[in-house]
């Protein structure tokens, strides 16, 4: 089992910046690779990014290309999601996410992550 509890959710205005941590716990977690998912209200849970165990590799939606950036620290076993230039449609519940299939590439459907964070609100404010 690997826990992951996030934080740093909130309420910013549009090109504002935020940054979320995921802080696991249990399994090794360098042995995980991690994604960030975020579902707004009424709409499916999509992917955000992702970073490989290593965090050699990372993977980002068009919509967030650019202006999000996902890191880790495996010493700290946390992952991280830095959002910048925020916009009103970044407004979610965020949710980190752990795939311990050890499989390369992209995996961007929530079906191919094993363990959920709690998920914080990202409220941006036009």
């Amino acid at each position: 089992q690997v826990q992951l509890v996030e934080s740093g959710g909130g309420l910013v205005q549009a090109g504002g910046s935020l940054r979320l941590s995921c802080a696991a716990s249990g399994r090794t977690f360098s042995n995980y690779a991690m994604g960030w998912f975020r579902q707004a209200p009424g709409k499916e849970r999509e992917f955000v990014a992702r970073i490989s165990w290593s965090g050699s590799n990372t993977y980002y939606a068009d919509s967030v290309k650019g202006r999000f950036t996902i890191s880790r620290d495996n010493a700290k076993n946390t992952v991280y999601l830095q959002m910048h230039s925020l916009k009103p449609e970044d407004t979610a519940v965020y949710y980190c996410a752990a795939d311990g299939s050890l499989r390369l590439g992209r995996r961007q459907a929530t079906y191919e992550y094993d363990y959920w964070g709690q998920g914080p609100q990202v409220t941006v404010s036009s």
